[in-house]
Order: structure tokens, then C-alpha cells, then sequence
């Protein structure tokens, strides 16, 4: 699309049209959207093309490298003028942001042009994404079945060509897990490597290190442009420190461990043999690849959810009145519900603490022996609505939740389906390195084909230009 618009083959306000008419039609059916910034985007579409004009008498050069471009954003991140309800209910009437989150501000400064707000679960604590304020988002795929959460309006949006890129955030899998359901690539970056300055709520506290906001599109190449724009410090989220975003090694020579069973959900026979045949595709193409499990992975779990409710959910209640969210989405109920009796004392939290070290300290072993790992992103297509708090389909989601523990980069991409469901892999590379994660989905998608248009009513026949 840039590309085009470089060209001068379309318009920049031509193609934020075209998105803002293709949304339209879209969105009663799926209610991916919950701000659809059709003035501010019309404005900005006509500004950039008046500046090309400029810029090419001027130099011959363009203004950036998504000059003219669409993008959306979940609605937990700050974009200046629009208010950010994080899906709670107290927050439904949010002063407009007065600025954008860091991350948006890069992407504005690339040349980008926010058109909307995404659907979400209240507070983000869900894996579908349904709340008070704006009900429920439905999967292009099969409308019967939810998109995914929390970042699950975003990833309904882009796999419906709503939206060519945008952003999430994921503390357990809300990137990767949505993108998995609806068939596209997303990133949950190491942890530290992307500011979260203008995220709702911020970011803070001793769970900090187990969430970051990660990108989402229809392509892995257009992650990896996104990485580029988006990896470094910005002086106020001091947990973001100066990592240079390194490029990935002779792929020829990577080491590649796979597994198709965590030890603790199992998985569908269709998710094993997709992990299969993209293990047996690495194998052929000379990485040399085996099967092993990482020691302690069938903990993430029980880690990830003793961290997160080591307060006894104080936290989250805390905000929540001060947001003056009096009523909360059952969905979020039933998160807080399973958090509230793991609260910990001082000496249980410290034990809790060690046992984070020694399952981050098995997999930075299990990182020198392998460049990455691929696996599951879960254990089965798109759920149900409704269905993700079910015993068995809970558990399945602590095949996102492994790398959020283990603050590693962990990436996913569309290779297969079932039912006419899509079904992701995931690939997990070392801490920083994750260029490779992206470069491993990016060969894995050239190879089984990566995103394929919904064939669903609300979203058959994309108008707008998906190169």
C-alpha cells in the first residue's frame, strides 16, 4: 500500500477511503470497531497527499515508510483525541487521550494514519473479547466463534481487511492468541523491547515483565517493518532499555527444537500435525531440527496465574473503582474468580518468585542449545463464544502464557486449517532475538501460503488493496 501511494498509482485519502467504506460494511456483523476516526482520517489522508506533492517536487523522496497507510489500535492505547475505555465500563466516558501512546506516535512519524479503535474484554482480562460498553466481537471466519482476546477486535479487523496493521498488548497470549484464531501474524516481543507509555492501564508493578505491546498483520513482513519502527527507549517506560533489535542469523544454520504437547493441555490432532509439517518444512530446508520439550514448561500455568494473582486481584479491584467500573463483564468475573484465592504472602510470593527464576533459568538453558522452538499457539481453532472459561479450554492457553514467563519473543503465523477454521504455529526465539522468531513465520508462511481471505458474508470479498 505504501508502496502504491510512493508511486502515485492511489491516493492516500483514496485508500482511507476505501478502508473507512470496507469497515463500514463489515462491522455490524463482526463489532470489531468501537471508534471509527473517519475525520481526523479524511483530514490526515488529504494532508499526506499534499505533502507527497511537496516532498517530490521538493526531493523526489517520500515521507516515510507507511506514508499514507491505515493502521488501528486496540482501544487500551492511548491515540490523541479519541478516548480510551480499556472495555470497562467506567471508563465509557474517558477524557479524550491528549497525546499518543509512544508506540503510535512512531507509527504517525513512519507516515501512518490511524482510521480506529478496537474491541476488547473489560480491562483486557479475557481470552475473547466481549464487554459492557461495546458487547461482543465475532470471528470472521465463523461468527458463531469469538476472534480471541484481548487484542480480538484488532485481529477480526486485520484478518477482515479492515486494517492492513495494528497494535495489541499481551500479559498471557492477547497478540498471538487472537491472531491465531483469526489467521493472521502477530508478536509478543521480549519483554522490555517496546515502550508502553500511553497503555491503559500502564504498565507498573511486579506482573510488569510479563506483558508487552506487540504488532499484528495480515503478513509477517509487515511485523518485521513494524519492529524496526517501533524497538527502542523512549525515556519514560524505564523498563524498555536500549537493546539493539538484531537481525536474524544464517537461517541455514539455526537450531530449531519443536513439541506438539506442553505436558499439561493436549492439543487437537490437526494442531499437532500443522506443528508437524512445518517442523519436517525447517527440517528439509537444512535447520537442524528435533523434538524436545523445554524442562518446565508445563508450569507456565500455574506461574502465570500465581504472579498475576499474588494480590489477591487488590490490584484490579483498585482500579476498577477508581475507574468507577460498579459492574464488571462475567468473563472478567470469572478471571477474577480463579485469581482472588492465590493470594500470597510475603514468604509465598518470595517462593513463587524463585520458582519464575528457575523456569526462566531452564529456558535461557534450553536457548543455548536451540535458536527457537516451535509449538502450539493453542490447542485448537477458534472456540465457541462463551467457551474459553471451560475446563480443558482454559488450560489450553498456557501455550501463550510459556513465553510470557519466560519474557522471551514468541511469534505466530497462519500454516493450516480445520473446518474452514484457521490454525496458527507458534516460534518462540532467545530474549532479543526477535527478528528470528519472524524470520522462522516468515519462511513457514511463504511455504503453506500464511493469511487467506474469510469466506464469511461480512467479509467475502476485500475492496481494498492487500498487497
Amino acid at each position: 500500500m505504501a508502496r502504491l501511494i510512493r508511486e502515485r498509482q492511489i491516493s492516500s485519502l483514496e485508500l482511507i477511503t476505501a478502508h473507512l467504506e470496507h469497515i463500514r460494511q463489515i462491522n455490524p456483523t463482526l463489532n470489531a470497531v468501537v471508534d471509527l476516526l473517519t475525520d481526523s482520517a479524511l483530514l490526515d489522508a488529504k494532508a499526506a497527499d499534499a505533502q507527497l506533492v511537496k516532498e517530490k517536487s521538493a526531493r523526489g523522496e517520500p515521507c516515510g515508510p507507511l506514508y499514507g497507510v491505515p493502521i488501528s489500535i486496540k482501544d487500551s492505547i492511548n491515540v490523541r483525541g479519541t478516548r480510551c475505555t480499556a472495555g470497562t465500563l467506567g471508563r465509557k466516558n474517558a477524557a479524550p487521550a491528549e497525546r499518543d501512546a509512544t508506540l503510535v506516535h512512531r507509527l504517525r512519524a513512519a507516515g501512518a494514519i490511524p482510521i480506529a479503535k478496537t474491541n476488547l474484554p473489560d480491562l483486557l482480562f479475557a481470552f475473547e473479547s466481549d464487554n459492557l460498553i461495546y458487547g461482543r466481537t465475532n470471528n470472521p471466519y465463523d461468527i458463531t466463534r469469538t476472534p480471541g482476546g484481548s487484542s480480538g477486535g484488532e485481529s477480526a479487523l486485520i484478518a477482515a481487511c479492515g486494517s492492513p496493521l495494528g497494535l495489541g498488548s499481551d500479559a498471557a497470549g492477547s497478540v498471538r492468541l487472537p491472531a491465531a484464531f483469526c489467521g493472521i501474524a502477530s508478536i509478543k516481543p521480549t519483554s522490555g523491547r517496546l515502550p508502553r507509555t500511553g497503555h491503559v492501564p500502564p504498565a507498573g508493578g511486579w506482573i510488569e515483565a510479563l506483558w508487552q505491546i506487540g504488532p499484528m498483520a495480515r503478513y509477517t513482513e509487515d511485523l518485521v517493518l513494524a519492529m524496526r519502527l517501533l524497538a527502542s527507549p523512549d525515556g519514560e517506560d524505564f523498563t524498555s532499555p536500549p537493546v539493539p533489535l538484531l537481525d536474524s542469523t544464517n537461517t541455514s544454520a539455526l537450531r530449531v527444537a519443536f513439541f506438539l504437547d506442553n505436558g499439561f493441555a493436549p492439543c487437537s490432532t490437526a494442531v499437532k500435525d500443522a506443528v508437524t509439517r512445518c517442523a519436517d518444512f525447517l527440517s528439509r530446508i537444512g535447520m537442524r531440527v528435533e523434538e524436545a520439550r523445554p524442562p518446565s514448561i508445563e508450569q507456565a500455568f500455574e506461574l502465570e496465574f500465581g504472579l498475576l494473582g499474588a494480590d489477591g486481584v487488590d490490584g484490579i479491584d483498585a482500579y476498577l473503582r477508581y475507574a468507577g467500573s460498579t459492574q464488571v463483564h462475567p468473563l472478567l468475573t470469572a478471571w477474577l474468580d480463579r485469581m482472588r484465592p492465590l493470594r500470597a504472602t510475603a514468604s509465598e510470593l518470595a517462593a513463587r518468585w524463585a520458582q519464575w527464576d528457575h523456569y526462566r533459568f531452564e529456558m535461557a538453558r534450553s536457548f543455548e542449545q536451540y535458536d527457537a522452538i516451535l509449538c502450539p499457539a493453542y490447542s485448537q481453532p477458534a472456540l465457541k463464544h462463551g467457551a474459553s472459561i471451560q475446563p480443558g479450554n482454559f488450560e489450553g492457553f498456557s501455550y501463550t502464557m510459556a513465553w510470557n514467563v519466560a519474557g522471551a519473543p514468541a511469534a505466530t503465523v497462519r500454516c493450516s486449517e480445520a473446518a474452514g477454521l484457521p490454525i496458527n504455529v507458534q516460534v518462540a526465539a532467545k530474549p532479543w532475538r526477535d527478528l528470528t522468531a519472524l524470520t522462522l513465520c516468515q519462511m513457514i508462511e511463504t511455504e503453506f501460503g500464511g493469511w487467506r481471505e474469510p469466506a464469511q458474508p461480512a467479509a467475502s470479498t476485500c475492496k481494498v488493496p492487500s498487497i
